[in-house]
């Protein structure tokens, strides 16, 4: 069996990429090494043995924290049934989840009948079920510098990426290149990877910069709809 370590798990709507507005449970890993300067989830960096709580005690708090509980994917599911969650899919994020092995909470999932989605960096290897529904929101670039990897990126079923200015679409755009998946002009790869740009803490000029290149490039704009109508 698997050990995870949850940071928190709730419900909510989905906001970002092709399942926006979708009924989700949210299982937010706890650790993560990569160092987004803009990361609205510092909280769930560092993995400290003083940090590790009861798992009732995680799902009813409400301050950021880096706190956590252990746990297993059959575990995990019955916290899911004490809660009464209704929703039907699963967003397993971070952090960065794909440090964990994937196989067994997804494969799980899948045979309960839920969809599920792991939204990672791409800095590891995706380990999941193969029906798994897998976001690559590729970090370049940042304060680790970590690579890429090329399993990451081909195993992606969309591709969204974060920016905040011309630098971060070209970054996106050699990515693409290195790995022989440039846009077929459709919105997708030539595999059908969906590309979506987000901009950055909804800024302005972001947002605007986002919207040209993706009407240029036929790519998709993922606009953290969740932001918007202020639910978590």
């Amino acid at each position: 069996m698997t050990t995870l370590l949850v940071n928190e798990a709730f419900e909510t709507i989905q906001g970002e990429g092709s399942f926006t507005g979708t009924p989700a449970i949210f299982v937010r890993l706890q650790g993560c090494p990569v160092g987004c300067s803009w990361c609205d989830t510092k909280h769930t960096w560092d993995v400290l043995p003083s940090e590790k709580r009861d798992a009732n005690v995680i799902l009813q708090k409400t301050l950021e924290a880096p706190t956590y509980f252990e746990t297993t994917s059959a575990v995990l599911f019955d916290l899911f049934k004490q809660q009464a969650y209704r929703a039907k899919h699963i967003v397993i994020t971070g952090g960065e989840p794909c440090m964990f092995d994937l196989r067994e909470l997804t494969t799980m999932a899948i045979d309960k009948s839920y969809s599920v989605q792991i939204e990672t960096s791409g800095t590891f290897e995706v380990k999941c079920h193969p029906k798994t529904w897998v976001t690559v929101s590729p970090k370049i670039n940042m304060k680790a510098n970590m690579p890429v990897l090329s399993q990451a990126m081909k195993r992606a079923n969309e591709i969204k990426h974060p920016v905040a200015m011309q630098k971060h679409v070209e970054e996106l755009e050699a990515l693409l290149e290195r790995e022989g998946m440039l846009s077929n002009g459709c919105g997708t790869t030539e595999a059908n990877t969906l590309i979506y740009l987000q901009p950055i803490s909804q800024q302005d000029r972001a947002t605007e910069l986002a919207v040209k290149t993706c009407i240029e490039k036929n790519w998709r704009l993922s606009i953290q709809v969740h932001k918007y109508i202020g639910v978590e």
